[in-house]
């Protein structure tokens, strides 16, 4: 008599319950986990299941029926009440012979498991029957599906995987067919970047745009900051809104390129603060009624969202003042450890450079004018150097360049134009050249380096050396 699987289910647990004075309970396979539908009154209900997790994720993976007469040994027991003492979980298959759930019973009580296990595979061989032909196990609701994509968005290590997985999300759970991200740039040119405002941007698209998503993208691209710059602004001064999808309606002229894209539905949600953020588009080329629950989850989406690229941001920050000198910019000992120890026999070369009379421009003009003079010098130096080489910042008045080159005169004509450079600043500079030698650990070729330093320095300064092999 049941008209959906749920309340197969629900039906299947009453029935058993009336003969069995057990905890019941059926979990069915919803994407990668079992999801609880049906139970009787117990301490706690575990809702969603990873795969192969308790014994009822070991009777899910295996199809094999389990019969533990002890709980406290078996060490895949989800403990639901402090007083079960026994459990029966048997796979709920579907015609097939493939599991599509398990059915769970726990007892606190004396019990004969064998004839339960008989009467419950039964039981789940019928249920599993009537949930096939009532088209499977249920689909996820849009909050499960919600609730698993914030998940992913919580577990994004770059923006670039944020806003796939954010784009993902808008789609699957509004069901409708695109979905782009506005998001508040840096400045740049336009007429915004005259008034101080973020430059809006299109938030990276998904690997894997549709046709009306690819339209959209390409008619906001030439549509400009400006128009991207209304739409945000709308979204933020009215909060969310949304079409009914009638025809004959004409749209708001902020939204006149997503209409011209092919958009007859539409829902648009802000993202993150008036100042700073942006907004979330989600349309399709269909005319559909998205109702409140859609827009709300949307809501939901686009707040996690923000709340992850704000926390991936802050960390990017972070993670820069953390490997960067606050003085120059330069990075410092931390990153330089790491890059150094990926060096390359007889192609990495160390070049250690030490500023000439540091200590008498501190004593004679003060720390303020040594360090201008090192951040003169730090954007001298790296405008010397080729692209793809690093410069670190390793102590007061110690610099060392980390560059690759195919010859060790290569290394020393580069550390020669890092010498002029200082020069033109009116400062000079000691250059030490080492290259590391086979098997030959990191810390002792930046120590031949020095040595090499050392060796100009004794021979007067403002010059070039190159470490023995």
């Amino acid at each position: 008599m049941a008209s959906t699987a749920v309340e197969a289910c629900r039906w299947t647990v009453t029935a058993l319950a009336r003969y069995a004075p057990a905890t019941i309970s059926v979990l069915l396979q919803a994407r990668d986990r079992l999801h609880c539908v049906a139970a009787t009154g117990s301490w706690q209900v575990f809702s969603a299941v990873p795969p192969k997790t308790g014994i009822v994720g070991r009777v899910y993976a295996s199809a094999e029926s389990a019969v533990v007469p002890d709980v406290t040994t078996d060490p895949d027991y989800l403990p639901v009440r402090p007083d079960v003492t026994a459990e029966v979980c048997v796979p709920v298959l579907d015609p097939a012979g493939r599991p599509i759930g398990v059915l769970d019973l726990q007892w606190s009580g004396p019990v004969e498991l064998g004839p339960w296990r008989e009467t419950a595979e039964r039981v789940a061989g019928r249920l599993g029957a009537r949930i096939t032909a009532l088209g499977g196990p249920p689909a996820e609701s849009r909050s499960e599906k919600l609730l698993r994509h914030a998940a992913a968005l919580t577990a994004a290590p770059t923006e670039w995987d944020l806003m796939t997985a954010a784009i993902r999300a808008a789609r699957e759970v509004s069901t409708l067919s695109a979905a782009v991200l506005l998001l508040a740039g840096g400045p740049g040119p336009g007429p915004e970047a005259s008034t101080g405002d973020p430059v809006p941007r299109l938030g990276t698209p998904t690997d894997e745009p549709g046709e009306l998503e690819s339209r959209i993208r390409a008619e906001l691209t030439e549509a400009g900051a400006p128009a991207l710059h209304r739409m945000i602004a709308r979204a933020h001064r009215h909060g969310s809104g949304y079409t009914l999808g009638e025809a004959g309606h004409p749209p708001a002229k902020e939204y006149r390129p997503l209409a011209d894209a092919g958009v007859r539905t539409l829902v648009a949600v802000p993202v993150g603060p008036p100042d700073g953020g942006g907004a979330l588009l989600v349309a399709d080329e269909r005319l559909l009624r998205p109702d409140p629950a859609t827009v709300n989850l949307m809501e939901l989406l686009a707040g996690q969202a923000w709340t992850c690229l704000d926390r991936l941001r802050t960390l990017a920050r972070l993670r820069e003042q953390a490997d960067s000198d606050p003085l120059t910019g330069l990075r410092h000992t931390g990153p330089f450890g790491q890059r150094i120890a990926r060096a390359t026999p007889g192609r990495t070369a160390l070049l250690a450079i030490d500023v000439d009379g540091f200590k008498t421009v501190n004593d004679t003009y003060g720390h303020q004018a040594g360090d201008r003079l090192l951040v003169e010098l730090a954007r001298a130096l790296e405008a010397a150097l080729r692209q793809g080489d690093e410069l670190y910042r390793v102590g007061g008045d110690e610099f060392v360049a980390v560059i690759e080159v195919s010859r060790p005169d290569e290394a020393v004509r580069i550390a020669e134009r890092l010498a002029e450079a200082a020069r033109n600043t009116g400062r000079t500079i000691s250059v030490g050249v080492a290259l590391p030698a086979p098997n030959e650990p990191p810390d002792q070729t930046l120590r031949r380096a020095d040595q090499a330093l050392y060796a100009v320095k004794r021979r007067g300064r403002d010059g070039v050396h190159l470490a023995a092999a």
